[in-house]
C-alpha cells in the first residue's frame, strides 16, 4: 500500500473534494460534462441512501485523493445483489502510484461483503488504458451493449 494511504467509505464532508474529482472524470469522457450542482445532488442521494449504493475513496494526509461508487440493484438472472461501477477516478496529480488498483481492490472487496454476486461497470470504446487496467482486476468485456434513454 502507498504510504499514508486510507481507504474507507466517503462521508458527506467530502462531496466538495469527491465533485472536484468527477471535475477530472468527466472533463475526459466523451457522454458527460462536468455539472457542479448535478453532482453534488447526485452524490449527497448515494450518501444518504446507503442501501443504493456506497462511495469509497482514498485519502493520503487525510485529502481525498481517488474515489469509486457502487449503486446496487437486484439482479433476476443471478437471483441476487449486484454493482454498477460508476465514477472511478484517481486525481491526476496522483496517477501512476497504484492508488487506483488499491482502491478498486478495496471496492471488490467490499461489494463482496455485501454479498454483490457482480460488478459492471462502462467505459468508453476508445479508452484503452481504462479497459487494460479493468481487465488486469479481473473484468472481462461484454458482449451487451450499453443503450440509454434520457428523461
Amino acid at each position: 500500500m502507498t504510504a499514508n494511504l486510507t481507504l474507507a467509505p466517503a462521508t458527506l464532508s467530502d462531496v466538495p473534494a469527491l465533485c472536484a474529482l468527477l471535475s477530472q472524470l468527466f472533463a475526459q469522457e466523451q457522454e458527460f460534462t462536468p455539472d457542479l450542482s448535478a453532482q453534488q445532488a447526485g452524490l449527497q442521494l448515494i450518501l444518504q441512501q446507503p442501501d443504493t449504493g456506497c462511495i469509497l475513496v482514498a485519502r493520503q494526509h487525510g485529502e481525498v485523493i481517488a474515489m469509486v461508487s457502487l449503486l446496487f440493484t437486484i439482479s433476476t438472472a443471478l437471483g441476487g445483489r449486484v454493482a454498477l461501477l460508476e465514477d472511478m477516478v484517481v486525481d491526476k496529480r496522483f496517477r501512476g502510484q497504484h492508488i487506483g488498483s488499491q482502491l478498486l481492490a478495496y471496492a471488490i472487496e467490499h461489494a463482496r461483503a455485501q454479498q454483490v454476486r457482480r460488478i459492471t461497470l462502462l467505459t468508453d470504446h476508445d479508452n484503452h488504458s481504462a479497459q487494460r487496467f479493468y481487465r488486469q482486476h479481473g473484468f472481462q468485456p461484454s458482449s451487451m451493449q450499453a443503450w440509454r434513454l434520457l428523461l
